[in-house]
């Protein structure tokens, strides 16, 4: 599974790069603060709303802590999706929320 450090996906954010970012966190996690931009599908969804996501885009996975991201992730892998696990979650992210 690809990861990335949050270090790392906010020099991309700052340079302006196009990332897709999904937040699998539960709503009551997310009220507290998102990376701007980012698109919020709970975990628990992710098997129902996979299909929304386009095949040809990468997307960078996000939770709390990397754990359940990672879940996420190897699901997507499984149906064909390029994705990368955000490792350390929120809990290590230092950039804007919103």
């Amino acid at each position: 599974m690809k990861t990335i450090t949050p270090t790392e996906l906010q020099s991309k954010l700052e340079s302006g790069e196009q990332v897709n970012l999904i937040d699998v966190r539960e709503t009551e996690e997310v009220a507290s603060g998102i990376i701007p931009g980012a698109e919020h599908i709970p975990l628990g969804l992710i098997e129902f709303k996979h299909q929304d996501l386009d095949k040809s885009k990468e997307y960078i996975m996000i939770c709390r802590s990397g754990n359940r991201s990672g879940q996420a992730c190897q699901f997507l892998e499984e149906q064909g999706y390029k994705v990368t696990n955000m490792s350390g979650g929120m809990l290590e992210w230092e950039g804007e929320v919103k």
